[in-house]
C-alpha cells in the first residue's frame, strides 16, 4: 500500500509539473513574476544543482521564454550590427535553433547599462515574437527556425536603445515605442504583421526635450468591472487603452521617465512605476474615464523606488528590490513600509516569487534568496560567476537564469 501511496504522488507531481502554463513573456504567463511551482531549488552556484550551462553568444538583457521543450531568448552584437534570436533544447542545453534577424549598418548609441536585445519576446504554439524597437519586429516558426514576416518601417529614435516588451492579447502584438522624437503604440496583426491599429502618446509632457519623454515599460491588460484596459505606462504618465482598437480610456500624471517595471494589478489596484520623481511607484483605482490623477490615485511613494526591477504582490504585501540593492517590503493596499533590508550590489533584474520566497538577481552574478512575509529572513545568497540582467524563467522544478554570457538549467 505504501508503495501505490507513493506512486500516486509522483503521479500528481508530474501532473501538477505539466500543467504548469508555459513561460511565455517577460515576467511570466501572468506577467507578475509569480509561478505556482514547487521543489525549486533554494541554492546553488556554477557547478551546484546545475543541470546544464550553454554559451550564448553576443549580448542581451531579454529574458527567456519558453514554450514546451523550447527556450528562446533573443541576442545581438555587442556593436548592434547583427540581431539574432536564439532556441535553446530545455532537456539536453543544446541550441536547436540560432535564427539572423535583422542586420543594421549604422545602429545608434546603445547606453553601456542597456543592449541592442532588451526587449523580452513573446512565445506560443509555433510562433515567436521577437521585438528589438525601431530596429525591427518579427515573427518567428519556431518549429523551423524560419522567419514568417517582419516589420522596419516604423521610425523612433530610442536614444540609448529600446527596452519596451512587446504583449499578445487575441489576435494582436501590441508594444509601446516611447523614444526621443516619436511616443506612440501599435498593435500589430500578430499572422501578417499588418498594423492594426497606431495611436500617439496624449501626454503633455512638459517639456521639449526628447530625452524626458523616454520609457522603457511593458504593458498590461487587466479586467475591470467587464471591460479590458491595457494599462501602459510612459514618461510623465501611464495611459490605460482599449486593446482591440488602441482607443483611450483614462490617464493618470505621475511623473518620471526611463522606468521599465511592469504595471501589476492586485487588491482592485493597478500599481504603475513612474521613475525618477516624487510619485515612484503609485496605487491606482482602474475605470474612469479622461484624466483621473486627482480622484484614482490612493497612495503613491517617492524617489526610493526601483526603476527597473519590477515589483511583486503576494496577497497584501509588496516586495520590491531597488536599483542599488536595497529589499522593501510595503503594505500594498496603504503603500506603508513594513521593513527594508539592504542586499548590496545593483539590481536590474525582475525578482520571483515562488513557495513563499522571493529571488533576486543581481549584476555582480549574486541570488539571494528570502522569505516573502512581513518579517526579512534571508535563505540563502547564491553566486553565478557572471552579470545577471535579464529576469529567470520557471520550467517544472528548473530555474532558467540567463547570465551575460550563458543559459543555465538550475534544479535540485
Amino acid at each position: 500500500m505504501k508503495s501505490i501511496a507513493a506512486l500516486i504522488v509522483l503521479l500528481l507531481a508530474g501532473t501538477a509539473v505539466a500543467e504548469q502554463p508555459n513561460w511565455n513573456q517577460f515576467r511570466g504567463p501572468d506577467g507578475d513574476g509569480k509561478t505556482g511551482a514547487t521543489g525549486l531549488p533554494v541554492t546553488w552556484s556554477d557547478t551546484e544543482n546545475v543541470v546544464w550551462k550553454t554559451p550564448i553568444h553576443g549580448k542581451g538583457w531579454s529574458s527567456p521564454v519558453v514554450w514546451d521543450d523550447q527556450i528562446w531568448m533573443t541576442t545581438a552584437s555587442e556593436d548592434g550590427k547583427q540581431m539574432s534570436a536564439v532556441c535553446v533544447d530545455f532537456n539536453s542545453g543544446k541550441v536547436v535553433h540560432d535564427v539572423p534577424l535583422f542586420e543594421n549598418a549604422e545602429p545608434r548609441y546603445c547606453h553601456p547599462q542597456n543592449s541592442y536585445a532588451s526587449p523580452t519576446p513573446v512565445v506560443e504554439a509555433g510562433r515567436l515574437y521577437v521585438h528589438f524597437g525601431s530596429y525591427g519586429t518579427a515573427c518567428v516558426d519556431t518549429t523551423k527556425g524560419a522567419k514568417i514576416w517582419e516589420r522596419r518601417d516604423l521610425i523612433c529614435n530610442h536614444w540609448r536603445a529600446p527596452g519596451s516588451s512587446p504583449i499578445v492579447h487575441d489576435n494582436l502584438l501590441i508594444v509601446a515605442y516611447d523614444g526621443y522624437d516619436n511616443q506612440f503604440v501599435i498593435a500589430f496583426d500578430k499572422q501578417t504583421g499588418e498594423t492594426a491599429w497606431q495611436v500617439d502618446r496624449n501626454i503633455e509632457y512638459g517639456t521639449d526635450n526628447g530625452d524626458h519623454k523616454k520609457a522603457y515599460s511593458t504593458a498590461k491588460i487587466i479586467q475591470h468591472e467587464g471591460r479590458s484596459e491595457m494599462i501602459s505606462p510612459g514618461a510623465v504618465a501611464t495611459i490605460a487603452y482599449d486593446p482591440e482598437t488602441g482607443k483611450e480610456l483614462w490617464k493618470v500624471y505621475h511623473g518620471g521617465m526611463n522606468a521599465a517595471p511592469r504595471p501589476l494589478f492586485a487588491n482592485g489596484l493597478v500599481y504603475i512605476t513612474g521613475g525618477a520623481h516624487d510619485l515612484g511607484l503609485i496605487a491606482v483605482r482602474p475605470g474612469g474615464t479622461g484624466d483621473v490623477t486627482d480622484s484614482h490615485i490612493v497612495w503613491g511613494k517617492g524617489r526610493g523606488m526601483p526603476k527597473r526591477g519590477s515589483q511583486i504582490i503576494v496577497d497584501d504585501l509588496m516586495f520590491a528590490i531597488t536599483d542599488d540593492g536595497i529589499a522593501i517590503c510595503l503594505d500594498a493596499k496603504t503603500g506603508d513600509q513594513i521593513w527594508k533590508h539592504r542586499l548590496g550590489g545593483d539590481f536590474w533584474a525582475s525578482p520571483l516569487y515562488a513557495e513563499g520566497r522571493i529571488y533576486g538577481f543581481n549584476k555582480d552574478g549574486d541570488c539571494p534568496v528570502f522569505e516573502a512575509s512581513d518579517k526579512f529572513k534571508l535563505l540563502a545568497n547564491n553566486k553565478l560567476p557572471e552579470t545577471i540582467c535579464a529576469s529567470p524563467a520557471v520550467v517544472g522544478n528548473s530555474l532558467i537564469i540567463r547570465t551575460q554570457s550563458h543559459l543555465y538549467r538550475i534544479e535540485k
